[in-house]
């Protein structure tokens, strides 16, 4: 039983989620269950330490009761939500998981490498969806990331946007780049920045403006032609930064 604990008149105890569920009725002896709280209880259960509900999950930590509750909120093994964009997805697991799961249900597109080359045709860039166009899931450094592209109204105007996202913690994404660019007619447009982790949602992602924005006229015009279909071709890498242990400088590790 967690704090709060009830008990009734005849001292028998109830968690306040349980209370709940027995209509304020004692099971015990079917008296009414008041607002009594059992404060001996109560600290013992506060003074008892106990493993994050995530143990199964990998964590190996042990908390007091309330700084287990806080812990829970921000651990670093409590599962990711499905980073798919193109629905409302309600699956969670851990990224072995979801990898899978994207892979089998979303029908994602998987690549290896660090490197990426991708074409992006739509026969009538003027219609604007708030929807993401593509997701692909690359496996680099033996991590894997998220390359969006999506088309959305941003104000008045019509952009395009292409941003990367990390399958695991900010804390680990920090040790990754990207960087992405698209161009054409000897113009280019080019985005450097680091990979957020999938614990922000891609319409944060995309709210915040963290990534590659392109406006449609800036759009039609690297795809050439008439004007009146979308051809870009967006290219891009992630690297590892490491830290040089004589200037604790960070250099990049580049993936071959």
């Amino acid at each position: 039983m967690y704090p709060p604990i009830h008990q009734c008149h005849n001292g028998h105890t109830i968690c306040s989620t349980c209370k709940t569920r027995v209509h304020h009725r004692c099971p015990t002896c079917r008296q009414e269950l008041g607002d009594i709280r059992c404060l001996a209880l109560e600290k013992v259960a506060e003074s008892l330490e106990m493993p994050c509900k995530y143990y199964n999950l990998g964590c190996p930590e042990i908390f007091p009761y309330y700084s287990k509750l806080k812990h829970e909120a921000m651990c670093n093994y409590r599962p990711y939500n499905c980073p798919y964009a193109g629905s409302e997805c309600s699956v969670v697991g851990d990224i072995p998981f979801l990898v899978g799961h994207l892979r089998d249900d979303h029908k994602v597109d998987m690549h290896t490498g660090c490197t990426f080359n991708h074409r992006y045709v739509k026969s009538n860039p003027r219609e604007v969806e708030n929807a993401t166009w593509m997701l692909t899931v690359f496996h680099c450094f033996g991590q894997y990331f998220c390359l969006h592209f999506e088309a959305f109204q941003l104000g008045m105007a019509p952009v395009y946007m292409a941003f990367l996202r990390f399958m695991g913690d900010e804390t680990e994404a920090r040790n990754y780049s990207y960087s992405l660019e698209v161009g054409a007619n000897g113009r280019k447009l080019i985005f450097e920045g680091t990979p957020r982790s999938i614990r922000d949602s891609h319409r944060k992602v995309r709210d915040s403006h963290d990534g590659l924005i392109i406006q449609r006229n800036m759009a039609l015009f690297f795809s050439g032609g008439d004007r009146k279909e979308l051809k870009l071709r967006v290219t891009g890498r992630v690297w590892k930064e490491q830290q040089n242990p004589d200037t604790g400088v960070c250099i990049p590790n580049l993936c071959s």
